[in-house]
Order: C-alpha cells, then sequence, then structure tokens
C-alpha cells in the first residue's frame, strides 16, 4: 500500500511528490504525458524561453541608440525552437531523476478513482491494476478552451498555445483570439520577430485582472500590435487564398474582419474534471474546478486537489503553494495530527506578464479596492522617473508603478507594474501585502539605487496619508 497516490505531474503533482520524497514516504505519481505538465512543457518555461530570444532580437535591432552597432541582424527560428526543447527537456530531466532519487514511483499513464483509497492505474501500453493508499492528491491540471465558434474545430489554421510553440516559418500575418496573459505574451512575442499581429479581445481591455490604470500603459508599449478591444468573433473563413479571414462584430455592431496566415485560440483554460473518476469518487464539483478548502481537502475524506484543477488560481507558483499546503496536511494525517501547518490563502498571489515589455502585480486593483468599498488612496510613478530604467530605454519609453492603499490606515492592498524586471521583483509586493505592511513602514525600507522598483518607495513616500 501507498502513502500516496498522486494523479498528475505537473507543477502540483511533482512539487507534492517532491514534499513526499523528503518526508520519506511511499509515493506513486501517475501522468499521462510528460511529467512538468503543462508549464514545463508547452506553457510557462518555453515560452519563457522563445520570448528571451525575441528580446535579444529586439534589443540587438535597437542597440544603435545606445552605441551598439549590430550589422547584418538576423533571428533563426529553428534555433530558438531547437533551444527551447533543449531547456525543456534538461528541465524535465531534472524534475524526473530528483524524484527518482526521492524514490518515488512514477508511472506513465492513466489514473482513475474508484473509491476511497482505491485507484486503478493503467499503464501506457500495459494492464491495468487495482492500487491502494492511504491518501489520494488530485493535481490534473487544466487545457485549453475551445469555443464553439464555426470554423474553428478541425481548421488547421487555428492552432492553440501548444502549436504556437512549435511554429516551423513565422507568419506574416498572425491573429490572436483572447487578450489575456497567454495572448498578450504570444502576441509580444511573434510581433517583436516582425509578424503582423493582430488581437481581437472581447473586453474593453486587455489582461483584465490588471490595474486600469496600468493595463493601457501595457498595450501602448506593444506598439507593433493591433488591438481590437470590445470586439467579439463570429466565425473563421477561409479567404480565399490559403489564410484564414477572422470574422468579429465590434461594440458598436459594426461586422469587421482581419486576415491571417495562422490564428491563435487564446480565451482560457478549464479545469480537467473528467477521465480520472471525479463523478463516481462523489467530488463536489463547479464548472471551476473540484471545490477545496482552505486545506486544499475536497468533500470526500481522503481526497485533496491542488493547481488548476481546483479552479482557484491558474498559475504555476500557486499549484506550487497549494501542493505544499496539501503535503503538509496529508502528511499531518498520516501521523495522526490534526492538520497541516499552513493554509491557503489567495489574498497575496503575485502574477506576471512576460512580454515585452512586462507587466505584474499582487493585491487588489484600485477598482477592486473600491468596490469592497474601501476608501483608496494611491499613486502612480513613471518608470522614466528612475534612472536605471531611462538608462535602459530611454526617456520614451513606456512603463510606472503603482502603489495602492487603505486611506485611514496606509495598508497596502496592491502593487502593480508595467516595464523592466516586473515579474523578478514583484515578489517584494507579495511580502507587503501577507504581512499587512503599511505606507508608512515601506518608507523606511532601504532600496538599492539605482533600481527601476525603488520607484515603488518613492511612491510611498509621495502618497498623501
Amino acid at each position: 500500500m501507498y502513502d500516496v497516490i498522486i494523479i498528475g505531474g505537473g507543477p502540483a503533482g511533482y512539487r507534492a511528490a517532491e514534499r513526499f520524497a523528503e518526508l520519506k514516504r511511499q509515493v506513486l505519481l501517475v501522468e499521462k504525458a510528460e511529467i512538468g505538465g503543462t508549464c514545463l512543457n508547452v506553457g510557462c518555461i518555453p515560452t519563457k524561453t522563445l520570448i528571451n530570444s525575441a528580446k535579444l532580437y529586439v534589443h540587438a535591432r535597437e542597440g544603435e541608440r545606445f552605441g551598439v552597432n549590430v550589422q547584418g541582424l538576423s533571428f533563426d527560428l529553428a534555433k530558438m525552437m531547437a533551444w527551447k526543447a533543449e531547456v525543456v527537456d534538461k528541465l524535465r530531466a531534472g524534475i524526473v531523476g530528483g524524484l527518482k532519487h526521492g524514490k518515488v514511483e512514477i508511472v506513465a499513464g492513466a489514473a482513475e478513482i474508484l473509491g476511497r483509497g482505491k485507484v486503478r492505474v493503467t499503464p501506457s501500453g500495459g494492464e491495468a491494476k487495482v492500487e491502494e493508499c492511504k491518501a489520494i492528491l488530485v493535481a490534473t491540471g487544466s487545457t485549453p478552451i475551445v469555443p464553439p465558434i464555426p470554423g474553428v474545430a478541425g481548421n488547421p489554421l487555428v492552432i492553440d498555445s501548444t502549436g504556437a510553440l512549435d511554429m516551423a516559418t513565422l507568419p506574416k500575418k498572425f491573429c490572436v483570439i483572447g487578450g489575456g496573459v497567454i495572448g498578450v505574451e504570444f502576441a509580444s512575442l511573434y510581433s517583436s520577430l516582425g509578424a503582423e499581429v493582430t488581437v481581437v479581445e472581447m473586453m474593453e481591455e486587455i489582461v483584465p485582472f490588471m490595474d486600469a490604470d496600468l493595463a493601457p500603459v501595457l498595450r501602448r508599449a506593444m506598439k507593433d500590435v493591433k488591438w481590437k478591444l470590445g470586439c467579439k468573433v463570429e466565425s473563421i473563413d477561409a479567404d480565399g487564398a490559403g489564410g484564414a479571414k477572422v470574422r468579429y462584430v465590434t461594440k458598436d455592431g459594426t461586422k469587421e474582419a482581419v486576415d491571417a496566415d495562422l490564428v491563435l485560440m487564446a480565451i482560457g483554460r478549464k479545469p480537467v474534471l473528467q477521465g480520472w473518476g471525479a463523478e463516481a469518487a462523489g467530488l463536489d464539483l463547479t464548472p471551476r474546478g473540484i471545490v477545496t478548502d482552505e486545506r486544499m481537502r475536497t468533500s470526500v475524506p481522503g481526497i485533496w486537489a491542488a493547481g488548476d484543477v481546483t479552479g482557484r488560481s491558474q498559475l504555476a507558483h500557486s499549484a506550487y503553494r497549494m501542493a505544499e499546503v496539501a503535503s503538509l496536511d496529508i502528511e499531518a494525517l498520516l501521523t495522526g495530527e490534526a492538520g497541516g501547518a499552513m493554509r491557503w490563502r489567495g489574498e497575496a498571489v503575485p502574477w506576471a506578464v512576460y512580454s515585452l515589455p512586462e507587466a505584474a502585480g499582487v493585491g487588489m486593483t484600485e477598482q477592486e479596492a473600491k468596490a469592497k468599498g474601501l476608501e483608496v488612496k494611491s499613486l502612480r510613478v513613471p518608470l522614466r522617473a528612475s534612472g536605471r530604467f531611462a538608462a535602459e530605454n530611454g526617456f520614451q519609453a513606456h512603463g510606472a508603478v503603482k502603489l495602492v492603499a487603505e486611506a485611514g490606515t496606509g495598508r497596502i492592498l496592491g502593487v502593480h507594474g508595467v516595464g523592466s524586471y516586473a515579474s523578478e521583483t514583484i515578489w517584494g509586493g507579495a511580502v507587503l501585502i501577507e504581512q499587512e505592511t503599511r505606507v508608512a513602514e515601506l518608507r523606511e525600507i532601504i532600496m538599492p539605487h539605482p533600481t527601476v522598483w525603488e520607484l515603488l518607495r518613492d511612491a510611498a513616500w509621495q502618497l498623501d496619508i
């Protein structure tokens, strides 16, 4: 009998397996595809690898104004894709090697919950076997949403994010349906390499969870992208020349269309709730995912869930934290204690968009805080006020940081920014939110100079609290 059977080998699944290995527990990890899940194989890591190549290309192309002249500049898409594959393969091998070193048993195949402590495991090409365990962790992840738009199903010119990571040639005209994180990152990537990119987004603004003051800053910074906001796609037809014609209606009812060699469907992801026995197990499910409490316990004793499948947060770092919460709670059960030492708290989960430029945020936007009835004070500082930002990007580059605080108490409610190093710095904002830091306390923190995000401290001094 195993201590734990984990269904799914993405960030939540393999992180939990690593924790159990450290605790010397007997663990079985079942994964249909590749260890690492969407994030490592066809998501976070490969996109950032390609975006880094695009950044190098853009920096070289724009280097002349900074005194760096490059002759014969070009990019090799095949080599970019090969480097992406090498990074993914080596990182995956590292994770698998670590799990095996920790004596985690890995099965490539399918798993189905039959009841409490019973899981049918079917290895790829092998025979099914019912395995028993003391606890089950479901970490089946999510999958891209495919909307019922006429002309999408079976259309070779319509791809998802996985297809966008494996192009042989750069499309001349690239249409992205969806202006969320995935759509914006791919729009940034391929427009930087010279594709004519159009983004069609149904909402009034891109990345809808961004602060309303900063989303336009990001959009203006991506100057090579054409934005069609407040537009609903109605169909995708052949254009008669081997390409696609994306037909949409604007917010005022006007019917328009954009031609594309390739169309990326990037309207979001949904939890994987089928194929592993969720209903047979009697789990409480919603369209958003498996219902869990703050310790990642499901409605069925002995079964926990973590990651995208819970619908709480579709971010790899959220999956890591949920896995840690669940693993500690399961360990407490195995040792006869009342509960784990951690709880899931979603108030201070940072997010990042790895576009050119980056954007990141944590906590409440000004709009969210006001909607909750809080009296808010906020301040936005342009990044060109930073000596380092100006030196590296010029005085015309777009970017800003914004601090949102509660008027009466000075408690920091949100930290948001667009520009250099946003993704690398936002964890500091998460600490401010997690620790319920006041603006007066932020003023006392010494930050290195010159750095871009020291402007957050400037914002604290300028904020009238």
